[in-house]
């Protein structure tokens, strides 16, 4: 299994350069390459006790670690990728983009297996680099823009966590995740300063929602969908391996999900919602880290669904959807996505809220139930948009249906991994704060007409809650340093 990880590694990377090299042949290599990686997470799945650790050149050097968490990612990161493709496959994208986002998917996985700095170093570059050619691949003056900004912010982050490693290595002479316990203090604030702000964390992650809404829509759904667990993936890793920590992820956690969904609610535009409540429900994948995979894939799954279907709307603003009926079948799919993430049973988002909901501590409950009515109230926007029967065929490609086949299909079959989560409490619970949500949206937010600042949003701001988030980073790891060392 070892030689097959290796090689599962280099083959993904080999293929996207050689994409370039076959342009004709490039929708189907990118294919095969995001298939392959299916095929690799159900192996992982085929033995629920899998664990593969490897170590590459010396105990200083490459080390991997493939369990079934990781596994959760890797087939989420390749069921959107394919998914995205289908998505392209009737457009003029050129190889560059199949390129980029084989390359992308490729280094995504790296990211669900490294389990030392420097590895986990060089794949978040190589994904920013290529994040940064997707995001800019239409080359409006507006996408340079966006993509610049993303790269300078996200190039920031990883400076400081580059700083982190080199200080871990230091104090260990190792490079694994292990060593930030015993590690000083300022190594583990800047290491989690960088994952936070490449996660898309709490403050550090206000870079995201124009990032998100003002990319293409293929690219939107790549980047929500698994670009930004990139970053989450590495918290939940050492969280799991280095317990003292744990807390201090489960904090951000709930202070992510609460900010993420404050600002979903309020928010009159489809895409840059989706983007806002891409951070609150990273926050949930947080706030439990032992079942965050699970988590990561259901959410993975919907917001990828969303941000393609938010594609084909006739418009982005919520108010002129509520004056233009959708056609019934777009609604259908809609409306199948927006009650995954809003908890309802029969779909997967139910059993992920249920099992994050079972390993919870006792403080973060409360929290955790008031975002989750947050995202009923914020995807109610979508279930009670009018639709109707078009009397004319919508203008919608074939390919995008089969994008959607895999994403909501996904849901569907993953509805069976919890299957304790179906009895009488949890079912009526569901269905009560969904219930709460949606009379709240229907009383108050339906009505309610407020715009919502985007100063926080704005670049200079941007760095200075890098420094505060350094401080408050560095306050809390301090006050956990008894345990840590």
């Amino acid at each position: 299994m070892a030689n097959l990880t290796v090689a599962w590694m280099a083959l993904q990377f080999c293929v996207g350069f050689i994409i370039y090299l076959l342009p004709k042949c490039s929708r189907f290599l990118a294919l095969g390459v995001a298939l392959l990686s299916v095929n690799y997470a159900l192996i992982i799945f085929a033995d629920p006790s899998f664990l593969l650790e490897i170590k590459l050149l010396d105990n200083f050097g490459v080390t991997l670690t493939i369990d079934q968490i990781g596994g959760f990612f890797i087939i989420t990161n390749a069921l959107v990728t394919t998914a995205v493709i289908f998505y392209c496959w009737d457009s003029n994208k050129t190889a560059f983009f199949y390129m980029q986002l084989t390359i992308l998917h490729a280094s995504v996985n790296a990211t669900f297996i490294c389990t030392d700095f420097i590895s986990l170093y060089v794949a978040l570059e190589v994904i920013t680099i290529a994040s940064f050619l997707l995001i800019t691949y239409s080359r409006t003056d507006r996408s340079i823009w966006v993509g610049l900004r993303y790269l300078f912010v996200g190039n920031t982050g990883m400076l400081f966590y580059l700083l982190g490693a080199v200080l871990v290595y230091q104090a260990h002479h190792s490079f694994g995740f292990e060593g930030l316990r015993g590690a000083p203090p300022e190594a583990i604030a800047v290491i989690f300063l960088g994952l936070l702000i490449k996660g898309g964390i709490f403050v550090s992650g206000l870079w995201l929602p124009l990032t998100h809404s003002e990319s293409e829509s293929p690219v939107s759904a790549i980047l929500s969908g698994v670009v930004v667990k990139a970053g989450v993936f590495p918290l939940v890793r050492c969280a799991l391996i280095v317990e003292e920590i744990e807390p201090i992820v489960r904090l951000f956690g709930i202070g992510t999900a609460l900010l993420g969904v404050s600002f979903a609610i309020l928010e009159k535009d489809t895409k840059r919602m989706l983007a806002f409540h891409t951070i609150s429900q990273l926050g949930f994948i947080l706030a439990a880290p032992v079942v965050g995979g699970f988590y990561a894939l259901s959410h993975g799954l919907v917001k990828s669904a969303l941000f393609l279907i938010s594609g084909v709307l006739p418009s982005r603003n919520f108010k002129e959807l509520q004056n233009h009926p959708i056609d019934n079948r777009i609604w259908v799919i809609l409306a199948i996505a927006s009650f995954s993430i809003s908890g309802c049973p029969l779909l997967a988002g139910f059993e992920a809220k249920v099992l994050t909901s079972k390993n919870l501590l006792s403080w973060e409950v409360i929290a955790i139930n008031i975002a989750a009515v947050g995202t009923a109230i914020s995807f109610a926007k979508f279930i009670f948009l009018p639709h109707q029967k078009n009397e004319e065929p919508i203008k919608v490609n074939l390919s995008f249906w089969f994008a959607i086949v895999p994403l909501i299909g996904g849901l569907i079959v993953a509805n069976g991994f919890y299957s304790e989560a179906y009895n009488i409490e949890n079912i009526t619970k569901a269905l009560i704060t969904i219930t709460i949500g949606w009379v709240i949206y229907i009383c108050i937010f339906q009505k309610l007409a407020i715009k919502l600042p985007r100063s926080m949003e704005e670049f200079d701001h941007l760095i200075g809650f890098m420094s505060l988030m350094l401080i408050l980073l560095f306050w809390m790891i301090w006050t956990q340093l008894p345990f840590l060392t």
